[in-house]
């Protein structure tokens, strides 16, 4: 009876081992990220959650999500846009609630209904629809869903944790044009390319007081072209205004450095020019 008790408590440390919420993206989903390298650890809010974010079990892209302000620092995945049309679900993350629930990203009713987890449970550990209906915000993807090109991709992207307060002009017009027409225009020459999409948190919070209100969503992005070349570009826009600002890589990471008062951010390998 021992040992199989031994067996029990070790496959139960396997499961919580390769869980979606994890200890670092360098074990567990370096590839989405140019190189297999995150943002140094410059980048890192107060209290962190590593999200590999899983749908269906298969891993779509990573979430350095901030707990205190309910809100991702940033997502990074593949860009791999398509022509496509989904019919989405809001989800959640689960290991957000507990280390123990599925590595799957989950609907409110699911983990209501399937998993008994209480509403107070699940607000307590992240941002819900709740928070968003009748802010006055829309709910900006970081990572989103045009950029991929697979149903299950696009699918993903509509998690919770991968969501932040956006002005709804700068989302739906200027924001909108730098994710849809720059991006294809930078990215023509590209073999694959990299995209690291983030947020700022602000000095106050969207009705509710809650979730964080960003100042500012960034994005940088680095690939390897066709001629063997290593290409970087990046974006930022001030969140009450409709106006993206085009950088270098080096300059993003200059003005997130002073933005986040932190010392030398990097978000790239540094084959990645600045």
């Amino acid at each position: 009876m021992l040992w199989l008790l031994l067996l029990q408590v070790w496959a139960s440390c396997l499961w919580l081992g390769h869980g979606e919420v994890v200890t670092s993206f360098e074990s567990s989903c370096p590839q989405f990220f140019y190189s297999d390298t995150p943002p140094d650890a410059a980048m890192k809010p107060q209290n962190p959650a590593w999200i590999c974010q899983t749908l269906n079990n298969q891993q779509f892209f990573a979430t350095l999500y901030d707990r205190d302000n309910r809100i991702p620092m940033y997502s990074a995945y593949k860009y791999e846009p398509a022509n496509l049309t989904t019919n989405h679900t809001w989800t959640l993350e689960p290991q957000l609630i507990g280390s123990n629930l599925s590595k799957n990203m989950q609907t409110v009713r699911t983990l209501k209904h399937q998993y008994n987890v209480s509403k107070a449970l699940i607000m307590q550990s992240q941002a819900v629809n709740r928070d968003y209906k009748g802010s006055g915000w829309d709910r900006g993807h970081l990572n989103p869903n045009g950029h991929h090109n697979t149903s299950n991709s696009r699918n993903a992207t509509y998690t919770l944790t991968n969501i932040v307060p956006m002005n709804k002009t700068l989302n739906r017009h200027a924001w909108k044009n730098y994710e849809q027409q720059m991006m294809a225009k930078n990215t023509k020459n590209c073999q694959t390319t990299y995209v690291i999409v983030g947020a700022v948190p602000g000095n106050s919070s969207i009705p509710g007081g809650r979730v964080n209100l960003p100042s500012h969503i960034w994005s940088g992005a680095c690939c390897r072209t066709k001629q063997n070349t290593v290409s970087a570009w990046a974006a930022i826009a001030e969140n009450n205004q409709d106006q993206v600002w085009d950088l270098t890589l080096g300059e993003l990471e200059n003005r997130l450095t002073q933005l986040y008062r932190m010392q030398n951010v990097s978000l790239f390998h540094d084959d990645c020019p600045r």
